[in-house]
């Protein structure tokens, strides 16, 4: 993301978060942003700081709002304030030594409790020197934590943007193992891979084996990868007569330039019909 956006991003922050603090939170904060030492103030100013912000839902104007969606932070309207200070607070520090800054915010990761840890995996996107916190958020991907992985997985496009395939690969079989909302992964279909496919393929698989069902958006990561192996395990899941499978494959071999695939759907009316009309997207599971 531009330098210049993301400044405009962190300056719409700033004003929600003073729309939803009193004058002394707001006094306190400005104390810290304003001080010589702030690298020693952090872990203390970031861990008080819901006793001064309280802890209710964001109230985001409708101009706040349409702002943040436009540059694709539109999310933030779920958060609380104290959330969203905490990464308004980090988004905003910046030590000018990579390395001191590294250390500073590590410190904080090293010691969060779960609320401070889903403040900091959400701050991902707004931090400095974005290349140093990969391996942060690769070793995140493999908490237990439902509301920490959210945090790295719904909405956040720091993963789509830095992690290599192997730990985008683990982000995403991780949040389909764990059921998260696969739809609010960012960057999903620009970062689909064929590793990535033939691992799902397999899960699918032993989903089907344990006489269990596969989470249609699944197939969305596969479409574009159809070969003739492939269309075999496809083949499988359309004779299953689940009809959210049998449509969410018909979709993914219509992204698909396997022309075997596409002439075995031709012989399902109903998904034909559904192809041809324009009804089936993946909004639709």
């Amino acid at each position: 993301m531009r330098e210049d956006h993301m400044k405009a991003v962190k300056e719409i922050i700033a004003s929600v978060v003073k729309n939803n603090i009193n004058l002394v939170a707001e006094n306190w904060l400005d104390e810290f942003i304003l001080a010589t030492d702030q690298s020693a103030q952090l872990v203390k100013v970031f861990v008080m700081l819901p006793r001064k912000t309280g802890k209710l839902p964001v109230a985001i104007t409708d101009d706040q709002q349409e702002a943040l969606h436009a540059a694709g932070f539109g999310y933030i309207r779920n958060w609380t304030i104290d959330r969203l200070a905490r990464v308004w607070l980090l988004a905003g520090f910046d030590l000018g030594d990579k390395e001191l800054f590294f250390s500073t915010i590590n410190r904080l990761f090293l010691s969060a409790e779960v609320n401070e840890a889903v403040a900091l995996y959400s701050a991902l996107p707004f931090l400095a020197h974005p290349e140093i916190w990969v391996k942060r958020c690769a070793e995140g991907i493999r908490s237990n934590i439902g509301s920490v992985l959210q945090a790295i997985m719904e909405n956040n496009p720091y993963p789509s943007g830095n992690l290599d395939e192997a730990a985008w690969n683990q982000l995403v079989l991780k949040a389909f193992f764990t059921e998260k909302n696969i739809s609010l992964i960012v960057g999903l279909d620009q970062r689909a891979n064929l590793d990535l496919a033939l691992t799902l393929i397999d899960y699918a698989k032993e989903r089907w084996a344990a006489g269990r069902k596969v989470n249609p958006q699944l197939w969305r990561l596969v479409g574009k990868f159809i070969n003739a192996e492939i269309f075999e395990t496809l083949k499988t899941g359309l004779q299953h007569y689940d009809q959210i499978e049998q449509r969410a494959i018909a979709l993914a071999i219509s992204a698909s330039g396997y022309q075997p695939a596409k002439d075995y759907i031709n012989t399902f009316p109903e998904l034909k019909l559904a192809l041809a009309d324009g009804s089936l997207n993946w909004n639709s599971f």
